[in-house]
């Protein structure tokens, strides 16, 4: 019985890594046009300060374009060799070599943690697939894709150009999505005579303020969180309230009306046994 359950785990681990990399070699190569190129770089807000991690990477114009024009740094992730080997041959030409790599790589075994921007210009459904491991990123990365969106999470901003040069489409038209990692800030935080209570849903949020003992919540609010920081609403009790997420800490930064009880706390997760 054991050695049936072990032959049935490795056959379904194969399936779902065959799955995966099938998903990837169906990706089609495209070209991103200049124009969408430059568009998905402005967009993330690409400076000198940033690694630009590209996934599906192609003859690699994002990342030499972001190495180019915008001073940063650069990663190329591509599935084919002859594509990885034109991009290192374009990287010299535009003599930017030694600030860009190119890998032959699965995207889905790709490390992203250091990535401070990532660009995509994938399939819909291998979008999906990625999305686990970019909520997961550190909270402030930028991800931006070319056409594709993420499903549920919708994008902070997202941009249409005029492409007559595209080479896919009777539209010639493309569209740039960005994308800000939230915090991960579900679940209960405790704090000296309090508890704050956040549900969350992408970089959406719905807080609940306690103070011990009170027979009713201090204050109730929605709002939304861009990087690390949790914004109220436009509730006339919430709109003053704002928090950041500090290490492992929760913070007030902006506090007005009830909450102003709290000014000085730091909230932390809540252990097994809630807030004591």
């Amino acid at each position: 019985m054991a050695r049936r359950r072990a032959v049935a785990l490795l056959a379904l681990v194969l399936l779902v890594a065959w799955a995966g990399a099938r998903a990837q070699d169906e990706v089609p190569f495209v070209t991103t046009p200049d124009p969408v190129t430059l568009a998905m770089l402005r967009l993330a807000g690409v400076g000198a300060q940033d690694l630009v991690v590209d996934l599906g990477s192609g003859d690699g114009r994002i990342v030499i374009t972001a190495a180019r024009r915008f001073g940063a740094r650069g990663l190329g992730v591509e599935i084919d060799p002859a594509l990885v080997d034109l991009s290192r041959a374009n990287a010299r030409a535009a003599g930017v070599a030694g600030r860009v790599e190119f890998r032959v790589e699965d995207l889905f075994q790709t490390e992203l943690s250091a990535a401070q921007v990532i660009t995509m210009y994938l399939l819909p459904e291998v979008n999906l697939q990625l999305r686990p491991r970019l909520l997961a990123l550190a909270a402030g990365t930028r991800i931006v894709s070319h056409d594709w969106d993420l499903g549920e999470w919708q994008p902070e901003r997202s941009l249409t150009l005029e492409v007559p040069e595209k080479a896919i489409g009777r539209d010639k038209r493309s569209t740039v999505h960005l994308w800000v990692v939230p915090a991960q800030v579900q679940g209960l935080w405790c704090s000296a005579g309090g508890s704050l209570a956040i549900t969350q849903r992408f970089q959406t949020f719905s807080a609940t303020l306690s103070a011990h003992g009170a027979p009713a919540p201090v204050v109730v609010f929605d709002g939304r969180i861009v990087a690390d920081r949790l914004h109220a609403g436009t509730d006339a009790q919430a709109a003053a309230i704002a928090l950041r997420l500090a290490g492992d800490a929760l913070e007030f930064t902006r506090f007005g009306g009830p909450a102003s009880q709290f000014r000085d706390r730091r909230f932390t997760r809540a252990g097994p046994l809630g807030c004591r």
